[in-house]
């Protein structure tokens, strides 16, 4: 028996645009997160066998009509700062909602205090929301082009905008996004927000660099004040529109809000299913700049695959200041030892520059 093709629909527009096309049956639709109040009659003219709503709005009848006819209904969870049935990902528009009413009042500060006021051992309510959510903040993933080779860059996210570290990760991703990759971040402050706003300024020339770089510049970091960081942020990115790639940032670190410059945020609950789709989807290449437990996690976590694989699955790894990878934090020498007599030998590298490090990946 064939497989049927899914089909998924994120909005009343796309429900409506199958429905003008002649859509008779709903088996493989999955509906997420609609309000479909207005649409009893159209639901009751089609066939719900192999259906699944997920969080959506429907009056009464249209919800005995999709349970007894062989459909699934998944209610909305209430009480909830977030949708657990989310078709999309976040951007720093809805994360930041409310802002100048403080970062307290922003959805990404309310949906971290429910994070902590839940983090129960056994709190079967809150585990179900936060995995219902991040399977859709994982699906959302998937439907990202991937026309462009995805290359991660990892960094600290105590490098404070000023900092020549800070515009060297500017330039990286810059030259990143030149080079047709599209650059995916952990999404927090630091070397993350510097590689993502980088990004979003391809198009722009190195005096309009410096003109963003001064900006930021007057507040170095998000500590003591989120709002003020976040703010200056946003200033910038109005004034320089860009596609500053993707970031994976984690409410498990909710003391590092997500920078404002990547154009798709995938937030989740979960660090560790964050980590892995993070240096899971950058098949391009990792370029490591200087970080502390965080980042030397990130690269033994993408070093595995590489030590256990053939050199067909082979993926770059780049890590960028020698001193620091390998008399401050010397991990260069155990990977070295690690690669020895293995393909890894070839993908791993030490370099000083992030001219080096970008002409590295793929």
């Amino acid at each position: 028996m064939p497989s049927i093709p899914h089909v998924d629909i994120e909005s009343l527009e796309q429900f409506d645009r199958l429905l003008a096309a002649g859509a008779t049956a709903m088996a493989g639709w999955r509906v997420q997160s609609v309000d479909l109040t207005g649409r009893t009659a159209e639901l009751l003219g089609l066939q719900p066998t192999g259906s699944v709503f997920l969080g959506c709005v429907l009056e009464d009848k249209a919800d005995a009509w999709v349970r007894d006819g062989g459909g699934l209904v998944f209610p909305a969870i209430p009480e909830l700062p977030f949708d657990a049935y989310r078709g999309r990902l976040y951007d720093a528009d809805e994360l930041y909602a409310g802002l100048e009413n403080g970062y307290d009042a922003t959805p990404d500060a309310r949906i971290y205090a429910w994070s902590r006021q839940h983090d129960e051992k056994g709190d079967t309510s809150r585990t179900l929301a936060t995995a219902l959510h991040d399977h859709a903040i994982a699906d959302a993933l998937t439907e990202l082009p991937d026309d462009k080779p995805w290359v991660g860059v990892m960094g600290g996210h105590g490098v404070l905008r000023g900092d020549g570290n800070y515009r060297a990760a500017v330039l990286l991703g810059r030259t990143l996004a030149r080079r047709n990759h599209l650059v995916v971040t952990g999404g927090g402050p630091g070397a993350m927000e510097a590689a993502n706003l980088g990004a979003s300024l391809a198009s722009y020339d190195d005096a309009d660099v410096d003109v963003a770089l001064t900006e930021l510049a007057a507040v170095p970091s998000f500590r003591p004040s989120i709002g003020a960081w976040a703010a200056a942020g946003l200033g910038v990115r109005a004034r320089f529109p860009g596609n500053g790639g993707v970031s994976i940032p984690t409410w498990f670190y909710g003391h590092e809000p997500p920078n404002v410059f990547a154009a798709s945020i995938a937030k989740y609950f979960s660090n560790a299913q964050r980590e892995d789709v993070l240096l899971g989807r950058a098949r391009g290449g990792i370029i490591y700049l200087p970080g502390a437990a965080g980042t030397v996690q990130e690269v033994f976590q993408a070093v595995t695959p590489n030590y256990y694989g053939d050199a067909a699955t082979q993926i770059p790894l780049v890590l960028v200041d020698v001193e620091h990878w390998t008399v401050k934090l010397p991990v260069w020498p155990l990977l070295q030892s690690l690669a020895t007599n293995r393909p890894m030998t070839h993908s791993i590298h030490l370099v000083d520059t992030i001219d080096e490090a970008a002409s590295l990946v793929s």
